[in-house]
């Protein structure tokens, strides 16, 4: 392949007018000259419009440049077409991991047609910016105690053939997949089917289901990768995706546990919390309660503008789904309007209808407990499990021995346990106007048999992981114990079967020791 000569113009001979023709330019987000805002703004004016990719990618750059010491701007992968998805983060310290600081991430446009939550989320990141920098208390305490990233757009492929079409013309489908035609709301993996099978089996773990090989035989978009991966490194906490074309908040699990029933209601274990932070979107969003003929989406009033995704309509491969049943991650989804592309002056009313929502859903994080695993010694102890009584649903600890384990309010049983230790069980009282998670910390004993007593409570992983080795937060590899016991062993002692051979004939086996 020849070398791209845009990448060294200066070695070309080309005048001055002329220059170089750079076709990566709109990929990169260049700057446009009349995107400028115009003088006289404030700088935490906030301009309601539609963001071609470009724009996007600047807006997010600029605000993360105004907040530096708490915003920054990176990129989880690439689309089918190479654009980047670009991601900005809010925190205290950006770009770590902070001990306890649970983990948000919010995703729009993963429909490229369906556009109203790329702008909200676009808007959201100015605000939060803007606000922080006015001394708002409420959003310094926010992002002062969490972790916040926000990607608007998850489809820009598909999002450049909507906007072609324009905002009002766009059709209900154009656009939608990527561009690799795939939907990306069908794409993950179908753990919910492994799911329902392991749930009734007695003694076997329902939660952080492996990837199956079969899944990497079919297609796999870029995107959905990429979004797998982002999961697999960062130890989400909670989750909401935005799209449109109805006007409701959806929960776990959207498939059905009888495949051949379109519409039935099937809950996850964690029905209440879900349930929890679907309200907390939807109840202080003033469209969803509102009672009028108006209402888009009206035949969701009576069940208060949320309902269980399967009840409402079964499909596989969606995202909240694997959040749930792959990572420690609570997913929803978010149902902006009826409209997928709305017109430019209906955008700040939009926005002035979902910004207390999104707000409201963030600070839902800090429901529960959260705590720090560790041994005797104060080493943290990751991968620890967190079983809560009743609940047939466990969490991981991440690799610093912290956990956040979101919960109703209520008296719960929680019990600690990890490869080679004691479990710890501890009672936990939650109060219902309680806003702040509470503090349970777990100290693990060694056991002196070692770990293969708890063998049985892991889990394995796959011969060949695409996403890079690296398993997800909550894996660990399931030894196999009779292969263990076959190898001679290192100090010359007989091994466990000799006096079993032995009984049987005076003739001892000695030729079974090279094996």
């Amino acid at each position: 392949m020849a070398w791209p000569y845009f990448l060294d113009c200066h070695l070309y001979f080309t005048s001055e007018d002329e220059g170089c023709y750079d076709p990566l330019e709109k990929l990169r987000g260049g700057l446009e000259a009349d995107e400028a805002l115009p003088s006289g703004l404030p700088p935490t004016f906030i301009r309601f419009s539609h963001h071609s990719y470009a724009q996007m990618v600047r807006v997010l750059r600029r605000t993360a440049f105004r907040c530096a010491h708490v915003a920054r701007t990176y990129s989880i992968g690439r689309s089918f077409d190479g654009r980047e998805l670009l991601v900005i983060e809010f925190s205290s310290r950006p770009g770590q991991h902070e001990l306890m600081e649970p983990e948000v991430k919010l995703i729009g446009n993963i429909h490229g047609n369906e556009v109203a939550g790329r702008e909200m989320l676009i808007y959201l990141a100015q605000y939060l910016c803007s606000e922080y920098l006015l001394g708002n208390p409420r959003i310094q305490r926010l992002l002062n105690t969490t972790r916040i990233h926000l990607l608007p757009s998850m489809n820009p492929d598909g999002y450049e053939v909507a906007a072609a079409e324009g905002a009002g013309y766009n059709g209900w489908t154009s656009g939608r997949q990527n561009a690799q035609n795939l939907d990306l709301n069908r794409n993950f993996p179908d753990l919910t089917s492994e799911y329902y099978r392991l749930a009734e089996t007695r003694g076997a773990r329902s939660d952080h289901i492996p990837i199956p090989q079969h899944y990497w035989w079919g297609k796999v978009a870029p995107e959905t990768k990429a979004i797998m991966k982002w999961m697999q490194t960062i130890p989400f906490v909670l989750s909401a995706s935005l799209h449109g074309g109805d006007l409701v908040v959806s929960y776990p699990f959207d498939f059905s546990k009888h495949p051949q029933e379109e519409k039935m209601f099937s809950p996850t274990p964690d029905e209440k919390m879900f349930k929890l932070l679907s309200r907390a979107y939807a109840d202080v969003h003033p469209m969803m309660m509102d009672r009028s003929e108006n209402r888009c989406g009206g035949n969701f009033l009576k069940r208060g503008s949320i309902i269980n995704g399967a009840d409402w309509y079964s499909f596989t491969g969606g995202m909240s789904d694997f959040n749930y049943l792959h990572t420690n991650c609570f997913e929803i989804t978010v149902e902006l309007g009826c409209v997928k592309f709305p017109p430019e002056e209906a955008l700040y009313t939009l926005w002035q209808h979902n910004k207390e929502s999104l707000l409201n859903f963030v600070e839902t994080v800090h429901r529960g407990i959260k705590g720090v695993v560790m041994d005797k010694f104060g080493k943290p102890v990751k991968n620890a499990r967190i079983l809560v009584k009743g609940i047939r649903h466990d969490i991981t600890t991440a690799p610093d021995g912290d956990y956040w384990r979101l919960l109703p309010p209520g008296t719960h049983i929680v019990i600690a346990q990890a490869p080679g230790y004691t479990k710890v069980i501890k009672k936990v009282i939650l109060p219902a106007r309680m806003k702040r998670a509470g503090r349970v910390d777990f100290i693990l004993q060694p056991l002196g048999v070692g770990p293969r007593n708890f063998l049985h409570g892991l889990r394995r992983t796959g011969p060949h992981d695409p996403l890079g080795g690296a398993s997800s937060l909550g894996e660990a590899t399931e030894p196999d114990p009779l292969r263990a016991r076959r190898q001679p062993s290192a100090d010359g002692s007989k091994p466990w079967w000799w006096s079993y051979f032995t009984s049987l004939s005076t003739h001892r086996p000695r030729w079974l020791l090279k094996y």
